[in-house]
């Protein structure tokens, strides 16, 4: 298809869509009529969530209520809900008692127990599925603890949805499509696809190129590092392994960087050679990774003049871990008061003042550097044993029974081992990463990957996202519009 074609498949397609609009009235834009925000959980910024509430558009007048409060996984917002506006706010509530007043709009939060709630008077309520879709737009960033954030976001989503006028709907959108807009669906997909992949090659072809013009810019450093590591040491013997096929990985790469330059910018909107484009990138990163360890390797074993920078660099993995165990353990659920956590704690404050004594004994002579590579080894490995059994224990907080339990096992598993295509691992550029594969050391990252999965994993199994409708037993006879549902 031409680009003549494309363009005029479009314009008839808009003609397709836009005629019945074509003598329809505009939506107004109205403000909120009021905005009311009760932070009892102490998480909003005001400063920042009243202009941006005030900034968004409704379609009829509409008051905005938000409420935060810190419960618990247990909890039923929508009682808690209703137990605050009957104290606090009866204003909220219908002149009958039975529903939630017209003109309202509730945004409800509870950072603690992980809910989120959306509640409407009669003349504002939407569709169960709106109203999921009000909550779903905020929970990507309530779960990433971004509560001002993902508060306006639910309710900039709600402005969208509430009183949206017909020609506006989902519904009516989707039949305007199905009646005529086949051929511009597919024109679009078509030319959207096409855009995406070039500007991916694109950027894959900069990412390759920059790597290999280290990596040919050192090639012959790197040679002459080679040449004096001492192929005596263990570490320094391994990596010379992974140095003797770097020429011919080099020569594989230039291969493939010379097919990706051949490529026209129209070739290069094809999803196989896109591929061809990554192969290239992730050859070169790899040899441009690999290259700095022959370097650092040969600069720490000879204790040449950079050795403290390339003991540096082997620090720095485990250096990462320590300081990523505090946020790891005050997540939800990850047992953060247990035993396990505090011998994390201890660990790595005990490791702080290793590494220290290390580099210093490193410096004045008293220890070889293969002995401060072996210290860091066991450092590493300790600690993946003391991940592995606070990863028992979170599995046994979370998990109600053995299947959630070997659910929750196997995934965690999994990260570590990086078996499955989602927790691919990425080579690490140190010595220790070259002589050691990739799932010998337990890390702070993977085991944070796993332990999101298997909680999402057990959460899915048990239907933990699902809606949660009625006002518990306090409620009475109350049957305003509403919902909650976790994040």
């Amino acid at each position: 298809m031409g680009k003549g074609n494309i363009r005029r498949a479009l314009a008839a397609g808009l003609l397709v869509l836009l005629g019945p609009l074509c003598g329809t009235a505009a939506a107004r834009a109205e403000p909120p009529a009021e905005i009311v925000v009760e932070d009892s959980a102490g998480v909003l910024d005001r400063n920042r969530l009243i202009p941006a509430v005030e900034s968004l558009d409704f379609y009829e007048p509409t008051r905005v209520a938000i409420f935060t409060y810190r419960g618990s996984a247990e909890d039923n917002l929508n009682e808690e809900v209703l137990r605050f506006a009957r104290a606090e706010h009866p204003e909220w509530i219908s002149g009958d008692g039975q529903k939630w007043a017209d003109g309202l709009f509730i945004f409800a939060l509870d950072p603690v127990g992980r809910h989120v709630g959306t509640y409407m008077g009669e003349d504002r309520k939407v569709s169960v599925e709106e109203r999921e879709d009000i909550q779903n737009a905020s929970k990507d960033l309530l779960r990433d603890a971004q509560w001002t954030d993902g508060t306006i976001a639910g309710i900039r989503r709600g402005a969208e949805l509430i009183n949206q006028p017909w020609y506006r709907s989902s519904a009516f959108l989707a039949t305007a499509w199905s009646a005529g807009a086949a051929a511009v669906l597919g024109a679009a997909t078509w030319l959207l696809v096409r855009w995406r992949t070039r500007t991916d090659s694109r950027k894959e072809l900069a990412r390759g190129d920059a790597s290999y013009a280290n990596v040919s810019m050192d090639l012959q450093v790197t040679e002459l590092n080679a040449e004096t590591i001492p192929e005596s040491s263990r570490y320094g013997s391994t990596v010379l392994e992974k140095h003797r096929t770097f020429l011919n990985k080099y020569n594989a790469a230039t291969a493939l960087s010379n097919q990706a330059h051949e490529l026209t910018p129209r070739a290069m909107s094809r999803r196989p050679n896109l591929k061809l484009i990554q192969s290239f990138a992730d050859a070169a990163a790899e040899l441009d990774a690999l290259d700095d360890v022959i370097a650092d390797t040969n600069a720490l074993l000879n204790r040449g003049s950079a050795w403290a920078y390339a003991w540096d660099r082997q620090l720095a993995p485990f250096r990462s871990d320590l300081a990523a165990l505090e946020q790891m353990l005050g997540k939800r659920h990850a047992e953060g008061d247990s035993a396990t956590a505090a011998a994390l704690r201890s660990f790595r404050d005990q490791s702080h003042r290793e590494i220290e004594r290390w580099s210093a004994e490193l410096a004045d002579g008293s220890i070889a550097p293969e002995t401060a590579l072996d210290r860091l080894r066991d450092a590493r490995t300790h600690l993946s044993e003391l991940l592995k059994d606070h990863a028992d224990t979170v599995i046994a907080g979370f998990a109600k029974n053995a299947r959630e339990a070997d659910l929750m096992r196997d995934e965690m598993e999994s990260a570590q081992a990086g078996s499955k295509a989602k927790y691919g691992r990425a080579y690490e550029p140190s010595i220790l990463g070259t002589v050691y594969p990739s799932y010998y050391f337990f890390s702070v990252p993977t085991f944070n990957a796993g332990f999101n999965t298997g909680v999402s994993s057990v959460a899915s199994a048990r239907g933990g996202d699902g809606s949660t409708t009625g006002y518990g037993s306090s409620g009475g006879s109350f049957s305003g519009s509403g919902s909650s549902s976790s994040f």
